[in-house]
């Protein structure tokens, strides 16, 4: 697994307590000891479903620290208006995909409109916009498709017509539209600050040679 705290990849080795047996549940604790930085990551496991055989056939985990998602900081070139809007949706991730889905749609829906500068509409015919615009490098037309593909929008129309609302979600949306975000962010905020610092640098080289500065496209 991947450590939630400093995000380097793991032999999942766990120690397990049991806690006890309620009306409904067995419940077990779980603690994992990052080998790299020392942290733990600790869960709590439910299991359910009891067969006729008295055997847990079901159960679920519940990670209760550290609480966000496994993901890499954001770059310092990406904008609080979107930035807090894609942590907050990390940090709700493990508990309600359904909110966590919610809040990434807003952010896309934000980015598209002040970024792309698509006209406002659903979330589905403003990716549609962008698609039939075709600005975008093609591996980031196909990232946003899939968004209305996995979300499956047409079977689904609140998810475009209220992108902040709190539905259902497909398994691995939640996951996906954080993955989208990251790589527009990529787009948009990092690589141009990355290539203006080079440009920076090679005018101060310029400029010492007695020569002109670069063009602006």
């Amino acid at each position: 697994m991947k450590c939630p705290h400093c995000l380097i990849s793991f032999h999942d080795d766990q120690e397990r307590k049991s806690i006890d047996t309620d009306s409904n549940f067995r419940w077990t604790l779980v603690k994992r000891t990052c080998p790299e930085c020392g942290r733990f990551i600790l869960s709590f496991i439910q299991e359910y479903g009891l067969n006729d055989r008295g055997n847990y056939t079901q159960s679920k985990e519940f990670f209760c620290y550290p609480k966000a998602e496994s993901r890499s900081p954001l770059p310092k070139e990406v904008p609080n208006k979107y930035a807090n809007d894609y942590k907050e949706a990390c940090l709700t991730l493990a508990d309600s995909p359904k909110a966590s889905s919610a809040l990434s749609r807003r952010c896309l829906q934000y980015i598209l409109r002040d970024e792309a500068k698509i006209k406002p509409g659903n979330l589905s015919d403003e990716i549609q916009q962008v698609l039939d615009e075709k600005k975008l490098p093609n591996y980031l037309l196909k990232s946003l498709d899939a968004i209305r593909n996995i979300g499956n929008f047409a079977a689904h129309p609140i998810k475009s017509k209220s992108s902040g609302e709190i539905i259902d979600v497909e398994p691995g949306e939640a996951e996906w539209n954080l993955d989208v975000l990251e790589s527009l962010f990529d787009y948009y905020f990092v690589r141009p600050a990355v290539l203006k610092k080079k440009k920076d640098k090679l005018n101060v080289k310029l400029k010492k040679a007695g020569k002109p500065p670069m063009k602006e496209p």
